[in-house]
């Protein structure tokens, strides 16, 4: 069995032309570094990276050491996906370290922390 080589898409079982990001609709790119930087409470910074038609979202959150969320983060209208990027992250109840994953379900909330900081990638799938 082959399999298809870089710069080819696998059709029907033979190998055909790519569609590329420059003729694909809705195709989107962004570096952290380019985007623009909105601090949302002292020591906590957002960089959004993409915004969807129908509300979904993606973000890089930045939190120095020692920060906190002012008030409960509610996941509404739909949940939140975290993945921790660097440092320790802390919802008010646990930590979690670089390389974790969290899914809150809409309708649950928590309240976004650090001690040591840490750099966090959001996720918004319904706004």
């Amino acid at each position: 069995m082959s399999f298809p080589t870089l710069g080819t898409a696998w059709a029907g079982g033979q190998a055909g032309s790519m569609t590329t990001a420059q003729n694909m609709p809705g195709y989107v790119w962004s570096a952290v570094d380019d985007a623009p930087v909105r601090e949302i409470f002292p020591g906590i910074r957002l960089r959004p990276l993409w915004q969807g038609e129908r509300g979904a979202s993606a973000q890089v959150v930045e939190m120095d050491p020692g920060s906190c969320w002012e008030g409960v983060d509610v996941h509404e209208p739909g949940p939140e996906e975290v993945f921790v990027v660097s440092g320790v992250f802390n919802d008010g109840y646990r930590d979690y370290p670089a390389g974790s994953f969290i899914h809150a379900p809409a309708g649950s909330s928590h309240i976004p922390q650090t001690a040591a900081g840490c750099t966090l990638f959001v996720f918004y799938p319904e706004g």
